[in-house]
């Protein structure tokens, strides 16, 4: 019989430490539902001592989210254990994350601690935890270069505590998959309590192995594997949750594992962390990359179409990326469209439906055929999570290269139409500067990139903008056959989510005299 493997989450909470990454509450929530549709079975939500929104979004997830387990992180301080409770106790089943660093490198130079007072305090943060709930983890951080023994000690002694599940970190990504492998069973088979708690592990990707020293250490007898969506995190990222689930697939006759996640759901889920932190998925990723199904030699194309199996060790629909050879154009009719969009994984209300139909056919109109990828980013665009304080009504550019870019902008602004102009060194800054002259706002752009959803000189621009508003970077997309129009919707997205944020809103004596001029 195959051994189940548990899938922990942590893409809200490792994840969102990736740089650049900022996600606001509703962009977590609406991250963390689509979590539960892929059957991840613990949903680490954040960090709720960290800040007042990691607490607000962990509370919201927790009241909201139905399914997985709902995991919160603490240091191992009564302050910050009580607040991770605070956070999760509306969840139907909570559980309290606690971690200190065990290296003698940690115990030195990060908290000037000795190993006994670092045992004492592991063992004290289990117990606190305990009085809240029967569901607690405890992370030994950069177990693995901390020394065997110590591990065994401090393991045996926070399961005594009541730790149910002992999470091993390769913190740094310093381990080798050999190497880790072997560190996990010797682990299982030193510690006298092991058969009351559940082995984790939880590896970085700093030398390019995480994914496999966490199939190494499950071949080594670890149950639960810790890490993210695309692999985002610190420094490299953390282990692909999706590399890891798809490997114990396609290899079950090596692993002989399973697990419990609904596999059709991790091309959506991919597509929408990419999405809402605006980290695009390099090309060539593993599962999820844009190139990871795609045939360019003309021997792998020859082969694939006499059997799909020559060259491809998966099935794409088993990870929900659609197949189908209907192509859609300006005849297609609601019926196809709706059809075509719940075969790619969306299920939109019937307002959200007339809204991406209306973008569909003004595609449809530039277009001769409209492709997957258009319609994921047509409903991306247009689906919004946050209420749009902030859109775009037009736009007109003048620019060339014996000219100066000048961009004349309207904007609706809480309902009000407000236009300006203004010149830049081109045409996107142009119309950048001529949105913030409307806003008032002093944003700084941190990043800024263009790429084509499909081929051809037709093709759909997608925009990724990062601004920063007093110290807090947010990230906007837009999409649009016009690159200019892309950029602004990427600009204005980004704002739209600073301006949620702070709560930021126009001089009343402003929008006055705005609705007197229109």
């Amino acid at each position: 019989m195959s051994r189940r493997i548990f899938i922990f989450d942590t893409t809200l909470r490792d994840g969102e430490q990736s740089p650049g990454a900022s996600l606001n509450i509703e962009e977590k929530v609406e991250i963390a539902r689509q979590l539960a549709r892929l059957r991840v079975d613990t949903i680490e939500a954040g960090f709720p001592a960290s800040s007042p929104g990691d607490f607000e979004a962990v509370r919201r997830i927790a009241q909201t989210v139905q399914g997985p387990a709902i995991a919160a992180l603490a240091r191992v301080t009564p302050t910050d254990i009580d607040r991770a409770w605070e956070a999760i106790r509306y969840a139907a089943r909570p559980c309290i994350h606690v971690f200190i660093g065990t290296s003698p490198i940690h115990r030195q130079y990060k908290l000037k601690m000795n190993a006994e007072a670092v045992l004492e305090a592991a063992v004290a943060a289990v117990r606190h935890a305990r009085r809240y709930t029967s569901a607690v983890e405890f992370s030994a951080e950069d177990a693995s270069r901390t020394e065997p023994e110590f591990l065994r000690q401090i393991f045996t002694a926070v399961i005594e505590a009541g730790a149910t599940v002992i999470n091993v970190p390769d913190t740094v990504g310093y381990a080798t998959p050999v190497e880790f492998g072997r560190f996990i069973a010797a682990l299982l088979a030193g510690i006298p309590n092991m058969d009351k708690a559940m082995l984790s592990v939880h590896c970085h990707d700093d030398l390019g192995l995480a994914t496999a020293n966490s199939l190494a250490a499950i071949a080594g007898g670890a149950t639960q594997v810790e890490g993210t969506i695309n692999g985002i995190g610190e420094r490299a990222g953390n282990t692909a949750l999706e590399e890891v689930v798809m490997a114990l697939y396609t290899r079950r006759d090596v692993y002989d594992c399973e697990t419990d996640v609904k596999t059709e759901e991790i091309y959506r889920t991919s597509r929408l962390v990419s999405s809402l932190t605006g980290m695009p998925v390099q090309y060539n990723k593993a599962v999820v990359g844009r190139n990871a199904f795609q045939h360019e030699s003309g021997i792998h194309q020859d082969g694939v179409l006499k059997e799909r199996t020559t060259y491809e060790i998966m099935n794409p629909a088993m990870i929900g990326l659609s197949q189908d050879n209907i192509v859609l154009g300006k005849l297609s009719g609601r019926h196809a469209f709706r059809h075509r969009l719940e075969q790619l994984g969306f299920n939109l209300s019937e307002e959200e439906l007339n809204k991406a139909f209306e973008r569909f056919k003004a595609l449809a109109d530039r277009k001769k055929e409209v492709t997957d990828r258009d319609l994921e980013a047509i409903v991306e665009d247009e689906v919004r999570v946050l209420p749009e304080k902030v859109a775009l009504e037009s736009l007109h550019i003048s620019t060339g290269n014996r000219v100066v870019p000048t961009a004349t902008v309207q904007l609706v602004v809480e309902g009000v139409p407000m236009q300006e102009a203004a010149c830049g060194e081109g045409p996107v800054d142009a119309a950048f500067k001529a949105i913030d002259k409307i806003v008032g706002l002093e944003v700084n752009l941190l990043d800024y990139s263009l790429s084509a959803v499909t081929g051809g000189k037709d093709a759909l621009g997608e925009v990724t903008a990062r601004i920063e508003l007093e110290g807090k970077a947010y990230v906007g997309r837009g999409f649009s056959t016009d690159i200019i129009e892309a950029s602004v919707k990427a600009y204005l997205n980004a704002l739209n989510k600073a301006i949620y944020e702070t709560n930021y809103r126009l001089p009343v004596a402003q929008l006055a005299r705005a609705k007197g001029g229109s």
